[in-house]
């Protein structure tokens, strides 16, 4: 195991990524965010160096944790070798299997391999899988010919809204989605549609990974317009800031589909894998 630390090494990784592309993406992400301030507190893990065969993003080790919350508690994996990430993390220094935590990837090996080790721990895996998706070059402000109102007051969130957020998330409803979505908040961009009142109806976040997440728009707001120009000024946000604009979305969520397809957003070879796994110490004690 090898904790990469040297600033210009971390540059070249993230060039590295580039390359293997859209199953290095969320890791890629999270080493973007790395090498831009490292908000989120994380740092890179890998087998060896330059030659790498798997990579893991993680929480920093001296960062403040809480055993129940695997929102923040949250590993990205890529690897070239499903064997070098199987091995890699039955290195009991790489992750903590004393908590509950999550791991994201691209690829289809990852519930198998991750399985495999968390299984002899006793831990359980969850997995849900998603369609990955990627919006094409924004190169202008969204048109707002489309909304069926006057142009909305177009914004940021605040922390002040992630009780609302936590509320209407189906991930959420719970003290430790809270607090994760009030430093996702404060930590990277976000957009918001807000109604007269100043309360927000529409919005989206960016997430530890660089990925759009918690698209939604209140129920009596919707038809409006308003997810769409949303969704495209947070990916232009994003891409003017050299981040890939990438979300993903569930089979069956059929309204998300096509708003997707209305934007041109291309739906990627590969799926998104989250797991999440829970020691028998805690089993019960989380969604």
């Amino acid at each position: 195991m090898l904790v990469l630390n040297c600033s210009t090494k971390l540059l070249i990784l993230e060039k590295m990524l580039k390359s293997h592309f859209p199953e290095s993406l969320k890791v890629f992400g999270a080493v973007m965010n790395i090498n831009r301030g490292n908000p989120f507190q994380k740092e890179v893990v890998l087998d060896s160096w330059p030659d790498f065969k798997a990579v893991i993003t993680r929480r920093r080790k001296e960062a403040e944790t809480d055993n129940l919350d695997h929102y923040t508690n949250a590993y990205a994996v890529f690897y070239k070798d499903a064997l070098a990430y199987r091995q890699l993390i039955e290195d009991h220094d790489v992750i903590n299997w004393d908590q509950v935590f999550q791991i994201q990837g691209l690829q289809n090996e990852l519930y198998d391999a991750s399985k495999a080790v968390a299984d002899p721990k006793q831990l359980t895996t969850k997995l849900t899988s998603f369609m990955a998706v990627h919006f094409s070059p924004v190169s202008s402000p969204p048109d707002t010919h489309f909304l069926t109102e006057s142009p909305p007051r177009l914004t940021y969130l605040s922390v002040a809204d992630a009780d609302l957020l936590n509320r209407t998330w189906s991930r959420g409803g719970n003290e430790q989605c809270l607090r994760y979505i009030a430093n996702l908040i404060s930590c990277f961009p976000s957009v918001c549609v807000r109604d007269d009142k100043g309360n927000p109806v529409s919005w989206a976040l960016t997430d530890q990974f660089a990925t759009m997440c918690h698209g939604y728009t209140l129920p009596d707001h919707r038809r409006k317009g308003y997810s769409r120009l949303v969704a495209l000024t947070l990916a232009r946000k994003l891409q003017s800031r050299g981040f890939p604009s990438q979300g993903n979305v569930l089979d069956d969520n059929k309204a998300s589909i096509s708003l997707l397809n209305s934007v041109g957003a291309e739906f990627l070879p590969c799926r998104f894998h989250r797991l999440i796994l829970t020691p028998a110490a805690f089993s019960g004690l989380t969604q």
